[in-house]
């Protein structure tokens, strides 16, 4: 096992720069940074291809704690491990608290036409147009895997589904479905009208209520951002807008407003 002392070394300096961005272009790749002990077990269980782990070397001092076992399975599947300091794995970490371990991982980005295959579970895949806020398109992929949906892409400068901020928030869901990290919503529309698929977009007023929507079918659903929406050339391109009917309020976080049309897709599915 290696041992880094120094936050000044190479591994260190490939930590720091990969909290910045992902490394891949579509349909590669994604060279990943996996903060924490639960995502990185997930990744494994996936069958993600972990390059190097660095622990915080106390934690691999007890040779049956979490952190050693996760260690071994990391070193079995040709994994480097590392045990570092904690000012090390301060540095490594793009957290202000370190939870123990982070890891470089090689996740699979998928092509538009992956996502839009289906699911047997539940034939929903969306498209995330504009969605900034890293936690929220984590949160979606999140629910989407939840509910056994096709896929996620991330389209028209929605925040990477495979920055380290995204990947904490989806708790591993990024690994098992499809998710694509680049194109745009034109593209996904088209594309979905060429397997066969509905479209869908979801809008916070005037829309067909979720509940009497026809989600049984392979759909996509099109999300846009909280505060701007989608723009009307993306609703003008749809066959259905739907809405989440709601009191009190003007709408639903993004995150939230995907869970519920998921979980009432897998309702009627169920029916």
């Amino acid at each position: 096992m290696d041992r880094i002392s120094s936050r000044h070394n190479a591994v260190v300096k490939r930590f720091r720069d990969l909290a910045r961005a992902p490394r891949a272009g579509a349909g590669e790749a994604a060279e990943v940074l996996l903060d924490g002990e639960h995502l990185l077990q997930e990744a494994l269980a996936s069958e993600v291809p972990v390059e190097i782990a660095a622990f915080r070397e106390r934690e691999l001092s007890d040779g049956g704690s979490a952190a050693s076992r996760i260690a071994g399975d990391v070193r079995r599947r040709g994994g480097r491990v590392l045990s570092v300091a904690d000012s090390v794995l301060a540095a490594m970490s793009p957290v202000q608290q370190p939870s123990g371990v982070v890891a470089i991982a090689h996740a699979r980005q998928a092509a538009i036409a992956s996502v839009l295959r289906g699911s047997p579970q539940v034939p929903i895949a969306f498209a995330l147009a504009g969605v900034q806020d890293p936690g929220n398109v984590g949160a979606v992929i999140r629910s989407a895997a939840a509910f056994g949906a096709a896929g996620v892409a991330a389209v028209d400068g929605t925040a990477n589904p495979f920055g380290w901020k995204a990947l904490r928030g989806a708790m591993g869901g990024t690994f098992r479905i499809p998710i694509a990290a680049s194109g745009t919503t034109a593209e996904v529309i088209a594309a979905a009208k060429a397997h066969g698929m509905r479209v869908a977009a979801a809008v916070p007023h005037g829309g067909t209520p979720i509940e009497r929507a026809a989600l049984t079918e392979p759909t996509v659903i099109v999300l846009g951002a909280e505060g701007s929406g989608l723009p009307t050339s993306v609703l003008a391109s749809v066959q259905q807008t739907l809405t989440i009917p709601v009191q009190a309020v003007e709408s639903l976080n993004v995150a939230i407003a995907a869970a519920i049309i998921l979980y009432e897709a897998a309702r009627q599915r169920r029916a």
